[in-house]
């Protein structure tokens, strides 16, 4: 058998139509490619079907079934574990590859050894634009949210050439197997959000690069704006946020960050009070969240009592 050169590496929680989509268009990449090619799903511990449509789907060669449900960390690390490829395609769920997404990446890293992850530009399922690549989270970047030009400062994705950036988002994201093994893959303590801001960093700790690859793209169709309840998605994402920043920085660090994150989020609170369409609760929610991050439900303490319940 021929060496495997990319590894498409699919999470799953309970999302099977969303999978489905996913899956369909991963079969029209395949299509394409002048190298081999596998396609790994890591079921979630879901009870939706997603585990058995994965396995009944052409395109999937090998389905990992977790009976207790994880973070997201902990399960792209055994996607990679896993995987057989040179590089490894870290994909969501929800995310759906367009056109030429594989060969745009693989081509961006065959280009630049000196990097270790290329990140797809993503798209709403509206077709506008998602910001899907940053600087690494400081104190500046929180002030730059705080004076309101975090896109100017801090969003680093944009254009239309491949550009060395601080991180990207796993949404859709190439890494090379061998650099993701010398840092041991991403650390398990993120459940959800910041895993790969983390991932990242330690990776440019050891020389690694990041880019965002324009030319490639994938329809992303991101939950903690869609979910009817985002409570949790909130609460889990600035916790990590904040654990970030003490692993990386200073608890005065974290500490300052907490405060200039809040503070756009209240301004927004206040905005939602007389814009419609618009829930003053939801930015309130992220308020809150930021300055206690310790408090609350998050994903990690869901998946606590979905498993109990199985």
């Amino acid at each position: 058998m021929a060496d495997v050169e990319v590894s498409y590496c699919v999470v799953n929680t309970s999302q099977r139509e969303l999978l489905l989509r996913g899956l369909d268009a991963i079969v029209r990449e395949r299509e394409g490619l002048p190298f081999e090619s596998e396609v790994l799903v890591l079921d979630n511990g879901s009870r939706d079907g997603s585990a058995e449509a994965a396995q009944a789907h052409a395109t999937v060669d090998q389905t990992i079934t977790l009976e207790q449900r994880r973070g997201k960390g902990a399960n792209d690390s055994e996607l990679l574990r896993h995987a057989r490829g040179r590089f490894a395609l870290l994909l969501n769920e929800d995310s759906e590859l367009q056109q030429g997404a594989t060969l745009a990446l693989w081509r961006a890293l065959q280009e630049r050894p000196d990097a270790a992850c290329a990140g797809a530009r993503l798209l709403r399922p509206d077709g506008c634009e998602q910001p899907s690549a940053w600087r690494f989270p400081t104190p500046l970047t929180a002030l730059a949210g705080a004076l309101l030009l975090h896109r100017l400062y801090t969003v680093q994705s944009g254009g239309t050439q491949t550009r060395v950036v601080d991180w990207c988002q796993s949404a859709a994201l190439m890494v090379r197997s061998e650099a993701a093994e010398q840092v041991g893959y991403l650390d398990p303590d993120f459940f959800v959000y910041s895993d790969e801001v983390d991932f990242a960093r330690r990776l440019r700790d050891v020389g690694w690069l990041s880019l965002h690859v324009p030319a490639a793209s994938a329809i992303h169709h991101e939950q903690l704006s869609t979910d009817a309840v985002p409570e949790r998605r909130i609460v889990e994402m600035a916790r990590n946020r904040d654990l970030y920043m003490r692993k990386h920085h200073s608890a005065a660090a974290a500490l300052a960050v907490r405060w200039l994150t809040a503070w756009p989020y209240a301004l927004r609170a206040l905005a939602a009070t007389v814009v419609p369409g618009h829930s003053p609760r939801r930015y309130w929610r992220h308020v809150t969240a930021t300055l206690q991050p310790a408090r609350g439900e998050g994903l990690r303490e869901a998946a606590a009592r979905y498993n109990s319940e199985a």
